[in-house]
């Protein structure tokens, strides 16, 4: 009966969709089209990188042999890494807290923990970087990787909040009578915590440690301002070699950022999808 109460398709329903389906073709262009023309330049053989010389992979050496620049993505990852530890812990902490207690304020605590993600990224480095002058962190001389720590504390001020809303949004869904079960079991809230809902958490809180690795990885704004000397990472640095003219050594660079970002992406994107237990 379906079939025979269908409405058929005029001519202004089919502009309407080859409209919305130019419109979205338009947008995924823009979007990506300077992402596939950088790959496809790293495999150009041109110095000039200018024009199409033919198919080449030596530009990846070139890049894995360059030491700055293996120096500043090396920073980069020791970074990452780190920053998305402490993000992990700190955001299922804040994520966990605006989830299940209520409190006075807890609007307003929920309103300035989303701060660093509202803001613009300008003003939050600069902000960052005026309070690491002024206790001096910046212009002290201390060896590698400790002077990473300025760009760690600030990753970790901006990735935290992420955490924190993708452990929330996961735990939504979260059972209660699961806990009540567990209790009445004779479970304490420890053996309740890391047997029922932790286990419920997980996906979220591997989603947000990926999206806060993700985060940190690209991240050049903040980054730009809370560097000191010797703490270059790889977007500053690329940033500073696209200055004097862009090569495919730096295209080859990128496209391995790019699809490291990407793998992370992706398997946040598959976590966070994961069904959720329904409420009782």
């Amino acid at each position: 009966m379906a079939l025979f109460n269908r409405t058929p398709q005029g001519p202004l329903e089919y502009g309407r969709r080859l409209w919305l389906k130019a419109l979205l073709f338009a947008t995924f262009f823009f979007l990506y089209a300077p992402i596939v023309v950088l790959i496809a330049f790293s495999f150009n053989d041109s110095k000039r990188n200018t024009t199409w010389q033919g198919f080449t992979t030596k530009y990846y050496g070139v890049a894995w042999n360059n030491p700055d620049l293996i120096q500043a993505f090396t920073n980069s990852l020791i970074i990452a890494f780190v920053q998305t530890i402490f993000s992990t812990v700190i955001g299922a902490m804040v994520g966990l807290l605006l989830w299940r207690f209520r409190f006075p304020g807890k609007t307003g605590y929920e309103g300035v923990m989303m701060l660093p993600i509202v803001i613009p990224e300008i003003s939050m480095g600069v902000a960052l970087m005026a309070f690491f002058f002024k206790i001096g962190w910046l212009t002290s001389e201390v060896i590698w990787p400790f002077n990473l720590g300025p760009i760690i504390v600030a990753h970790i001020a901006f990735s935290f909040p992420f955490v924190a809303v993708v452990v929330r949004s996961r735990m939504v869904g979260f059972n209660m009578q699961l806990e009540e079960a567990s209790r009445d079991l004779g479970a304490n809230m420890w053996q309740t915590f890391w047997k029922v809902i932790f286990p419920f958490m997980k996906p979220g809180l591997i989603a947000g440690a990926l999206l806060a690795f993700t985060l940190s990885l690209d991240d050049f704004v903040i980054t730009y301002f809370s560097s000191g000397p010797g703490s270059v990472t790889f977007p500053v640095k690329v940033y500073s070699l696209v200055r004097r003219g862009v090569t495919p050594d730096i295209n080859a660079a990128s496209t391995v950022l790019i699809v490291i970002t990407v793998v992370a992406t992706i398997i946040a994107m598959k976590l966070q999808a994961q069904p959720k237990a329904s409420k009782g």
